[in-house]
């Protein structure tokens, strides 16, 4: 039988199995929700049509390059606490929060969609950072940290985005 000892620390780190888990657990939810809100984005890339066009297919391609690199930095940190990401389309869409759509008829209508996910993944992050702060892990909470405050500004941009002038001047 081939069990693990919860309470021996994780060698390289110091944290014990039992620790981790929770952070793994919610490591591997948001890798989950962060592959469905990047094939959402590829597929918005391909799909964007009209007046909007250029402006919109290129941020969609700048976010999915983004979240591209930050899908691998997580999975490689679940790698650091011993175990391996999730790693199958079944399980993403199982696991994931965030839903796969119908490509929306507009460009406004496909940045609303990506800024609900913008809320579902920046609530994942902020439970991966609770459980990170549990353990006081900081590189954990440093990682998504980052990965928060590059959200929050293009959230803001995405937002404006769908402003118009009438609203932003009352």
């Amino acid at each position: 039988m081939n069990s693990i000892d919860k309470t021996k620390p994780f060698a390289k780190l110091g944290y014990t199995h039992l620790e981790t888990a929770e952070i793994v657990s919610s490591l591997n939810k948001l890798l989950a929700s962060y592959h469905v809100h990047y094939q959402k984005l590829r597929n918005f890339h391909w799909s964007v049509v009209g007046p909007d066009f250029f402006d919109i297919h290129e941020k969609f391609e700048e976010q999915y390059n983004v979240v591209k690199l930050n899908i691998d930095e997580v999975a490689e940190r679940i790698r650091v606490f011993g175990k391996k990401p999730t790693g199958t389309l079944k399980e993403y869409l199982e696991e994931s929060e965030i839903k796969e759509v119908l490509v929306p008829q507009t460009g406004t209508e496909m940045v609303r969609e990506i800024l609900n996910d913008f809320e579902i993944l920046l609530n994942q992050m902020n439970q991966v950072i609770d459980a990170a702060e549990n353990i006081n892990d900081r590189g954990t909470d440093d990682m998504i940290s980052g990965f928060i405050f590059n959200m929050e500004k293009t959230h803001w941009m995405l937002t404006s985005f769908l402003k118009d002038e009438k609203s932003v001047l009352s």
